[in-house]
């Protein structure tokens, strides 16, 4: 091997990325260049003509009725918390074992979050979990579909219609993931719940250059009061039927929005296409478990996440920064040990499997631009590390 592609191979390994932004902008810069222009040309950088394109194509592509787009996902749960109605001290069921978004707009709005524990090999949250949390005060269920595929959304909305609860979809890690129901039926996450709640974070599958979210329902009456809530409480200019808040996706966002909206089957396909490669190369390791595919939904892998045995994931991480490659832990404290959440007085033993997975989580690289030399680099490195033991 010559020197100078020596130097070019190290330079390439030594710059592999958690998520590699740049890369995939770059193959695709034309198009954003020139939708970027289009809107600065247009100046029309509040509610433009592009969030209404991007909002009527996402809505063609995920089957939906209604898209409302907004500043971001965070914001989304909590106009979708609004719309419902609920009211404080009323009790809402998500999971422990999250970002810390979910929990945080219940109790922003006076409700109680009820935590449950996740299943530990699938990271999401159980049906069966969700039973036994309701209570005569649950009024909604907040499931997750953590790290790129979907809770057991058949079983939940089962229990929901018995418990006459509402049902509001965290997206935010699964844009773009099919969901298969027993008889054969196929929805998108986000269509199946009262609302569904998503976010356009730029590390998301489908994400944009800064904040943005939408809210996804096929009821018109929801969909009219999320429109309003996030414009200030309005239907008409100036007047305000009910309070509401200011969040809104700007055109500019909205019109890259657009343009990586046509390739987000091929993104998470190529995501599918690492992971696989990551499960043929890890899966021999005993001290490691590789992520679980469910039967009900497909995996679009936002995260590609390892449970690490025997108190080695520390050591691993440490590792893998040694030769240069990043990852991360997702999540290293569960919400319910969070000090903002301590008046609600959780305790650790009602979560055994999120203290595990605390512990144990290590999320590898992952994203479109992995290259197969990438790939092999990172799993030759994870593998000489077990080795030894």
């Amino acid at each position: 091997m010559s020197l100078k592609l020596s130097l070019y191979n190290k330079y390439f390994m030594d710059n592999i990325k958690m998520v590699d932004l740049k890369s995939q902008y770059n193959k695709i810069k034309s198009e954003i260049d020139i939708a970027i222009s289009n809107v600065i040309d247009d100046t029309s950088f509040i509610k433009g003509e592009k969030v209404k394109i991007f909002e009527s194509e996402l809505a063609n592509y995920l089957g939906a009725k209604h898209i409302i787009t907004c500043g971001n996902g965070t914001d989304a749960l909590q106009i979708a918390l609004m719309v419902l109605g609920l009211k404080p001290g009323d009790e809402v069921i998500t999971a422990d074992f999250t970002f810390i978004a979910t929990a945080e707009v219940i109790a922003l709005m006076g409700l109680i979050p009820v935590l449950v524990d996740v299943n530990p090999d699938t990271f999401l949250i159980t049906p069966e979990a969700i039973e036994k949390a309701i209570t005569p005060h649950t009024k909604a269920i907040v499931p997750v579909h953590l790290f790129g595929q979907c809770a057991d959304m058949e079983s939940i909305m089962q229990i929901a219609k018995k418990h006459e609860l509402f049902v509001v979809e965290d997206v935010a890690q699964a844009n773009g993931c099919n969901y298969k129901f027993k008889d054969g039926k196929i929805k998108k996450a986000g269509t199946i719940g009262d609302i569904g709640c998503t976010s356009f974070f730029p590390s998301k599958n489908l994400g944009c250059f800064g904040d943005g979210g939408a809210l996804i329902t096929n009821n018109d009456e929801l969909a009219k009061n999320i429109r309003s809530i996030a414009n200030h409480g309005m239907t008409v200019r100036y007047y305000h039927d009910q309070i509401g808040i200011n969040s809104r996706l700007d055109t500019i966002q909205a019109a890259i929005l657009s343009v990586k909206l046509k390739y987000l089957d091929e993104y998470n396909k190529l995501r599918n296409n690492a992971a696989k490669f990551y499960d043929k190369q890890l899966s021999n390791i005993s001290f490691l478990k590789t992520p679980v595919r469910v039967s009900w939904s497909a995996h679009i892998f936002h995260q590609y996440t390892l449970i690490v045995e025997e108190n080695k994931r520390d050591l691993l991480q440490k590792h893998l920064a040694n030769k240069n490659i990043p990852s991360m832990i997702y999540y290293p404290v569960p919400i319910h040990r969070q000090k903002a959440y301590s008046k609600y007085n959780f305790k650790d033993e009602n979560y055994p499997v999120t203290e595990m997975l605390s512990c144990k989580v290590l999320s590898l690289p992952m994203h479109t631009e992995l290259s197969e030399e990438q790939l092999s680099f990172i799993t030759n490195t994870i593998n000489d590390f077990f080795i030894n033991f």
